[in-house]
């Protein structure tokens, strides 16, 4: 293990690659803590502290990596352009020129990214406006949060906000093109993992300090059961075999190889759980900021510890799941490349057959996953129920810290592969996997 973190800084662009994402990450956590204008820190502090770990403040501050707490420049956090990635994505099925602009390669991506990106910018102005007008209503109610409240306050709310979520867009944009993992989950990743220590500070303090008690061990054993589970499922695969037919180049005839086309139980990762928290707490988040009695009826009843919200939040994992999966995964390009590639799968037809065989396959595996992520996603609402437990400590909080570190290290593992120094798990090879599985050489 010393070896592989020593062969770190032997190649050049790695050393790059994790010291710019680190730099990232740094301008991120300094920004947390740079205070909207006009803001009483303090009184926001104490308002996050009274609203307790398990209410939607509570979640959001989570995802904002304490930034809500701050009342930060980057209280929105990475949110805004998430939900827009969704909406753009879903958007991309039903509107043909957009799927047009999918399917252009690189230079239609980029118009996509622009659109992304004007969504997302239109989103953070939406919601500054109503944490505007939530500010200045808990100065009525005997919170001075707000030093001096009115339209002044709201615009430079506003575009305070507004602002940092679209610096914070560019910094996950400049991690995922010259550092290591994708740019927006690492993000989040790290202000959870920023969290962690203040939060279980906090729980041991409700617990009542001093040694480990019952209350604590079970915690543990929950919290070491789960990443064990998920370490399991994001690493976890269906192997279909693959028979390449024997070929003759010139005057060589090559044997026909048998290999495997791995594919992954939870291709998704953990975008699902992302995406649904993004859809359920903008709508929420509007709601309990407004002045309505009927919305602010509507966010009480969205709560995270409420079933109905657990009920919606699962089946918005479920379908996440199965359409993230759709997007990444084309069934039919497999088998066209398995066909002109001269592989077939045993028993099967290549071409069209083989696509249905795959899809078959995929769909079997993607519930299963999909069940997974429920159930691992589900642990929060028990554990804030009846152990009143902190998010970072719940499944998803877990999740997204599990697998985002599986698959930046699957990043830096094929970097030392590939240029022929030993990996993090030793001279066989990677075994660790990211949300992508490498296919195994043949």
């Amino acid at each position: 293990m010393a070896n592989s973190f020593s062969n770190l800084g032997k190649i050049p662009e790695l050393r790059k690659r994790i010291l710019f994402t680190l730099a990232m990450l740094a301008v991120y956590r300094i920004g947390v803590f740079i205070t909207v204008p006009g803001v009483n820190r303090v009184e926001m502090a104490n308002v996050i502290t009274k609203g307790g770990s398990g209410s939607l403040l509570g979640m959001f501050n989570m995802f904002s990596g304490g930034a809500l707490q701050q009342l930060s420049i980057f209280a929105l956090g990475i949110m805004p352009y998430v939900s827009a990635s969704i909406v753009i994505q879903l958007l991309t099925v039903v509107i043909p020129k957009l799927d047009q602009l999918n399917k252009e390669g690189e230079q239609g991506r980029r118009k996509i990214n622009q659109l992304t990106r004007y969504g997302t910018i239109l989103l953070a102005a939406i919601q500054g406006y109503f944490i505007a007008q939530f500010l200045e209503g808990l100065s009525t109610r005997g919170s001075e949060v707000v030093v001096d409240p009115g339209w002044g306050f709201r615009v430079m709310t506003v575009l305070s906000l507004t602002t940092g979520t679209a610096f914070i867009m560019w910094l996950g944009e400049q991690i995922t093109e010259r550092g290591i993992g994708n740019g927006s989950s690492m993000i989040i990743f790290a202000g959870i993992v920023a969290a962690l220590p203040d939060a279980l500070t906090q729980y041991l303090a409700r617990s009542g300090g001093g040694g480990p008690g019952l209350g604590s061990i079970m915690l543990l054993l929950l919290v070491v059961g789960t990443v064990a589970a998920i370490c399991f499922f994001e690493r976890a695969h269906r192997r279909i075999p693959v028979q390449y037919a024997k070929r003759q180049v010139g005057r060589k005839l090559y044997q026909g190889a048998q290999s495997f086309l791995p594919l992954k139980i939870n291709v998704s990762g953990v975008i699902p759980p992302i995406f649904a928290s993004s859809i359920l707490m903008f709508p929420t988040q509007i709601a309990s900021m407004s002045g309505s009695l009927f919305l602010q009826d509507v966010a009480s009843v969205l709560h995270p510890a409420d079933w109905r919200y657990n009920t919606i939040y699962t089946l918005l994992v479920i379908f996440f799941a199965y359409f993230y999966t759709a997007v990444q995964f084309n069934p039919v390009e497999v088998a066209d490349n398995l066909k002109k590639g001269g592989g077939f799968i045993p028993g099967i037809r290549p071409g069209k057959n083989t696509a249905e065989y795959i899809e078959r396959v995929l769909t079997r595996i993607t519930f299963a996953g999909a069940m997974y992520l429920s159930v691992v996603c589900m642990i929060p609402a028990l554990l804030q129920k009846y152990m009143s437990v902190p998010f970072q400590f719940g499944g998803t909080g877990l999740l997204i810290v599990v697998g985002v570190a599986l698959d930046t290290v699957q990043q830096i593992e094929s970097y030392l592969i590939t240029r022929n120094y030993e990996g993090f798990t030793g001279p066989k090879g990677p075994r660790i996997r990211g949300r992508t599985a490498a296919r195994p050489a043949r």
